[in-house]
């Protein structure tokens, strides 16, 4: 539900289901999920500072519960990299792409369009 009100820009309404969702979150496995849909939120909503946040948060979960070249890690350094990015700090972007892409290399066939897509960016 929470990915439909973001799709529909309904993003206070949005926020307001993950945080209650976070509240009630069994595992960190579901928190790093919602950590990750809020991070989404505030890029939509052009927070960029705070997306950062919540991908940080989210990244810091799974790191503790997974192990580093864990493909699920490189969207969530792809994202961050992106809101580097969008602000501008292309250093920084190009530190989470190369995180990203590291372990994308390892986790995916050579001819994986996702493989293509980290290369790019």
């Amino acid at each position: 539900m929470g990915k439909l009100m973001l799709k529909v820009g309904d993003f206070d309404q949005a926020e307001e289901l993950y945080d209650e969702l976070l509240k009630g979150a069994p595992d960190d496995r579901e928190r790093a999920f919602i950590y990750h849909q809020l991070g989404w939120l505030k890029v939509d909503q052009g927070e960029y500072k705070a997306a950062v946040k919540f991908y940080e948060k989210s990244l810091e979960i799974k790191r503790k519960t997974l192990p580093g070249d864990d493909a699920s890690l490189g969207p969530t350094y792809n994202n961050i990299g992106q809101v580097y990015n969008d602000m501008g700090e292309y250093s920084k972007a190009l530190e989470y792409y190369e995180k990203d892409l590291e372990i994308t290399k390892n986790a995916l066939p050579a001819t994986h369009p996702d493989l293509a897509t980290s290369y790019n960016n």
